[in-house]
């Protein structure tokens, strides 16, 4: 029998009204916003009165391997995990981001999680949503407008037209635009020059619309996000350009958290989705901080492998909300460890090599270095460690004994198989088990990985060599003469954001498994003082991503009942 599509499996379900999902979690009528039947927003009056009614619920992040172009079924993972902690009588919510369309309508699709475990409404998810995302693409192309204007007319702040670092943003991957001149056409089209386009993800807007804590610190946030430099160098800001307030006035929706729910009728919120490798690559703060306030334990997701999104969960979502991890998962699949063994070739789009289906455990056992690295990763920050094995059906029980005596090797507190793709939450209980085993003993000593005051080169440094295993960081003389910059301006206590290639612990792409002997290139660095971080830039990484040859979009469409259909 041909297992259903993920489209499939969500049409056959039968949403619970989502007012009954809010009730359940202690939320009054007048604190959330329904959107349909089956999504709401909370307002941060809800959240606001529950954090200061209600004890703080376990924190638990969702985390992987390096993975393959197909993805690990991270996302998965954690809305399955979530399910199998309500189902042994633990009152548990899931966080996870909005996806980009970028991805839904290119390589990887939607991220709503799969088969039997995955968000309601699912086509809503992957597409607009409440339209969160389409308000952040107008908040940051407000500036861009701002900007052109202000050249246009005079320019009374000295704004060097060769120096604006504020790009256009569009959450739809369009390699063509990646550099662009704006201004051409004569006089009245504004100043001729060179720019470029980001997807909506990477947007500064995005990253600190995540990490905010409320409307006021949002403003404050907008207001210091550096748009350009004036002709002796000074920086220029969205309040010098007045255009902050207008920007937080296009995100006062967007500022709350999404309520959706389980394939199972659990909580589920669903706020932010800045990229994992350009950007840090995890949910709100404010969805974490609702759930927190109105369940016993929360799964919340963080982009890619532990060295990119974990690594940006712990030193800059943690130190901006102040919130601290009890228990890390780490989502492994054999499929993956046999790729980083040297078996065949995995490339999105195509179908699987049939040599990963058949039995090679000397080749898991082999790819199983990329897993112990990424377990030493985070241990490094002192958070516990389960591994849950997502297994697939063609894993062997010798290759899934393998993950494990690997797993348990490395570190792990325990490393559990897990059926929640095509078993729901009941596939996930024993893992659920785990997790919250290992939440009750928590991370009593959790530490950043540098401290605030480190330089941030140092930072750089220490990031490159202990979580990618890097012998040092080469840096182009443009890089460390931005660093200087930054440093001088009085940016240097803010964290670092690295953005660098999800295929490899390295920053080159095609070193699978543990690289060693290598050294990590940065080629320039971006700030973002708005959200709070600096960013270098390894390698070849771009932030507005191409479509492929053959666009996952082709095979979306409507059907004759006018239902969407083609997204899984």
């Amino acid at each position: 029998m041909t297992f259903p599509s993920d489209l499939a499996i969500a049409r056959s379900a039968s949403p619970r009204p989502i007012a009954d999902v809010a009730r359940d979690l202690g939320l009054r009528d007048e604190e959330i916003e329904p959107y349909g039947r089956t999504k709401a927003k909370v307002t941060l009056g809800g959240i606001r009165r529950l954090e200061s009614e209600n004890p703080r619920g376990k924190y638990v992040v969702v985390t992987a391997i390096t993975p393959t172009p197909l993805g690990e079924g991270k996302s998965t993972t954690t809305v399955g995990l979530a399910q199998g902690l309500n189902r042994i009588g633990r009152r548990a919510a899931v966080c996870i981001r909005q996806p980009s369309l970028g991805p839904v309508f290119g390589i990887k699709g939607g991220a709503a999680g799969g088969g039997y475990s995955q968000i309601l409404p699912m086509d809503e998810f992957n597409l607009h949503l409440t339209g969160d995302v389409h308000a952040i693409g107008a908040a940051h192309n407000l500036a861009a407008a701002f900007i052109d204007n202000s050249l246009h007319h005079r320019n009374p702040l000295g704004i060097d037209p060769h120096a604006v670092v504020w790009p256009r943003v569009m959450d739809i991957s369009d390699r063509a635009v990646r550099r662009t001149i704006v201004g051409l056409g004569g006089r009245e089209n504004g100043t001729p020059r060179e720019t470029e386009w980001q997807i909506t993800v990477a947007s500064e807007v995005m990253a600190a619309l995540a990490l905010t804590s409320d409307i006021h610190d949002l403003r404050a946030r907008l207001g210091r996000m550096v748009l350009a430099q004036r002709f002796d160098r000074s920086p220029v800001t969205a309040d010098d350009l007045r255009v902050a307030g207008a920007m937080t006035a296009l995100l006062t929706d967007a500022i709350k958290p999404n309520l959706l729910q389980t394939l199972e009728g659990g909580p589920a919120f669903v706020h932010c989705g800045p990229f994992g490798n350009i950007a840090h690559g995890n949910n709100s703060v404010l969805a974490d901080r609702i759930a927190l306030a109105t369940n016993e334990i929360v799964c919340t997701e963080a982009g890619f492998g532990a060295e990119m999104g974990a690594e940006k969960f712990f030193d800059i979502k943690c130190r901006s909300s102040g919130l601290r991890p009890d228990a890390a998962v780490m989502v492994a699949t054999v499929r993956a460890l046999k790729m980083h063994g040297g078996v065949g070739k995995v490339v999105a789009g195509v179908s699987l090599d049939p040599a990963f289906a058949a039995e090679n455990v000397a080749a898991v056992t082999a790819g199983s270095v990329n897993l112990a690295k990424q377990i030493e990763n985070v241990q490094a920050f002192n958070v516990p460690v389960v591994v849950a094995i997502n297994v697939f059906p063609t894993d062997t029980p010798a290759e899934i004994e393998a993950v494990r005596e690997a797993a348990l090797a490395a570190g792990a507190r325990d490393a559990v198989t897990a059926t929640h793709f095509t078993d729901g939450g009941a596939g996930a209980e024993a893992l659920a088990e785990a997790v919250w085993e290992a939440a009750q003993i928590g991370a009593p000593d959790f530490r950043f990985l540098y401290p605030d005051d480190a330089g941030l080169l140092a930072k750089i440094e220490t990031i490159a060599t202990c979580m990618y295993g890097a012998d040092g960081v080469d840096v182009a003389p443009a890089a460390a003469r931005a660093l200087r910059r930054y440093e001088d301006q009085g940016f240097g206590h803010l964290p670092i954001c690295m953005a660098k290639t999800q295929s490899s612990l390295s920053h080159d792409a095609v070193l699978r498994g543990r690289p060693v002997g290598f050294r990590v290139p940065i080629r320039d660095v971006a700030l973002s003082a708005g959200a709070g971080f600096v960013t270098p830039l390894l390698g070849d990484i771009r932030t507005m991503p191409g479509l492929p040859s053959r666009p996952g979009g082709e095979n979306i469409d409507i059907d004759a009942e006018g239902n969407i259909i083609g997204l899984f």
